[in-house]
């Protein structure tokens, strides 16, 4: 089977809410040779993106979505191990502080990225979803004089909103200086990361990762 033709069965795994049988492919993908960081970069992750845009279309709705992201989930326990195993040993890129916004319980991309940054040399904070922004100002505080990025997610506009109060609450308890603030999502923008002065978004988990060594250097 071409490496084509498996990654189109991930992502169609991940659009139709196979949660059984996602997990399968990714251990027959790793079989075949295929690296997990292609796995999910062309197959999964592709997946979630038309399962992001067909939410956001109000095609599917929370049932349908939370599917997905058990499907997802399956994946990621077949395939955190593979990318453990290539993470070079003594890397550290910094902490990244990871969280979903007030407001907001879609955790799909922010375990993905998650998941990503570790991979990547970086030391996780997770503070999981719904999390209140002085909850992420005071863990922040915590590591003043680190390298630390905090990485925020919201899939809906209002949730999204809160990254703006967020940022002014770092100025307010001097943060702002010792921090690095990275927010995605489907409503976040280029636009708006510069609107509320953050320094970076990116479209998808393996181009968070990518983004976040580069804003770390």
């Amino acid at each position: 089977m071409a490496n084509q033709e498996i990654f189109d069965k991930l992502r169609d795994a991940i659009v139709n809410q196979n949660v059984a049988g996602t997990a399968q492919l990714c251990k027959e993908a790793l079989a075949s040779g295929i690296p997990a960081l292609d796995i999910i970069t062309k197959g999964l992750s592709i997946g979630m993106k038309i399962v992001g845009d067909k939410f956001e279309a109000a095609e599917i709705f929370l049932p349908q979505i939370m599917m997905s992201g058990k499907a997802m989930s399956n994946a990621m326990e077949v395939l955190t191990p593979e990318l453990e195993k290539n993470k070079k040993e003594g890397e550290e890129a910094g902490l990244a502080i990871t969280f979903v916004a007030e407001g907001d319980i879609h955790d799909i991309g922010h375990r993905l990225v998650t998941t990503m940054l570790g991979a990547n040399g970086f030391q996780i904070v997770d503070l999981g979803v719904d999390v209140l922004n002085e909850n992420v100002v005071e863990e922040a505080a915590k590591h003043k004089g680190q390298k630390v990025l905090l990485v925020g997610s919201a899939l809906m506009t209002t949730s999204m909103l809160g990254q703006k109060d967020l940022m002014d609450r770092l100025r307010e308890e001097n943060l702002r200086d010792s921090v690095k603030c990275m927010f995605g999502g489907a409503p976040v923008s280029d636009k708006w990361i510069a609107e509320i002065g953050a320094d970076a978004t990116a479209e998808n988990a393996a181009e968070a990762a990518k983004v976040a060594l580069e804003v770390m250097k």
